[in-house]
């Protein structure tokens, strides 16, 4: 049996689980696509914990919850007689088909770059009625995200800066304006200036290949792990963080920069 085979199997296997579940089980039998969403939303993250870490295990894990909910959602549109399993995977395999033509049809593309433009048109081509660029955009993202995925949508229809180095005029242009509303001392303008150089700090990194997300994610580990280098310090010398100065801090801080070197 190959493993496509084996795949097949269980998958058929995990659909037949499935309607066992909602038949007997008191907990299964009350969710609900309401009660569910929460859910997915913390296996996502479970699942791109383990990506970040590397955790190919982990990852396996992740990916059978996802799928259990995938399931879910499906018996759930079947039981409303709204969709069916099958639906969901000929929807899927009809898009993927559509907006492949240079592996499905005869058009021809010269890097990953005019896939992804050619990508763009047909979402587009594919609505009988118009929708905006940015209608497919979730209102629920994380901003960051939603910033990155703003800015790959219009890159699409070609609104994109000609050369990548123009962007860091328009940073620099974004910092100036934050500076004096920060002189100016004026909350709401600070806010929406922050905000405005997050926006094009975030364009960088798409112009360069970096997810900013992942990026600030590294921060953030390397944080963590540089601060509690420094709380573990002070308490094996018996001292509280309270009772230092910043400069004895700076000192413990920068023996943690120099073991991220080893």
């Amino acid at each position: 049996m190959t493993d496509k085979e084996r795949s097949c199997e269980e998958f058929k296997r995990l659909l037949d689980i499935i309607d066992e579940l909602r038949d007997k089980c008191p907990w299964d039998r009350e969710q609900t696509n309401e009660s569910l969403r929460k859910l997915t939303i913390e296996e996502t993250y479970e699942l791109a914990d383990a990506i970040f870490s590397g955790d190919d295990n982990g990852i396996r894990n992740e990916l059978g919850d996802l799928m259990l909910h995938i399931v879910f959602y499906a018996k759930i549109g079947s039981e409303k007689n709204q969709f069916s399993m099958s639906d969901v995977l000929k929807g899927i395999n009809e898009k993927l088909i559509y907006r492949h033509p240079h592996v499905f049809g005869d058009v021809k593309v010269s890097g990953s770059s005019e896939v992804e433009t050619n990508w763009e048109h047909l979402k587009i081509r594919e609505n009988s009625e118009y929708k905006p660029v940015l209608s497919g955009v979730p209102s629920s993202l994380p901003a960051v995200v939603k910033a990155n995925r703003i800015q790959e949508k219009v890159r699409g229809v070609g609104f994109d800066w000609e050369v990548r180095d123009q962007i860091w005029d328009k940073v620099m242009e974004e910092l100036n304006e934050l500076k004096t509303e920060i002189q100016n001392r004026d909350t709401a303008k600070i806010e929406e200036e922050l905000g405005d150089v997050m926006f094009s700090l975030i364009n960088a990194s798409r112009l360069y290949g970096i997810d900013p997300e992942a990026a600030l994610e590294k921060t953030n580990r390397k944080f963590i792990k540089r601060f509690n280098f420094l709380e573990k310090e002070t308490i094996s010398k018996g001292i509280s963080l309270h009772d230092m100065t910043l400069d004895e801090m700076n000192e413990i801080w920068e023996r943690a920069k120099k073991e991220d070197l080893q």
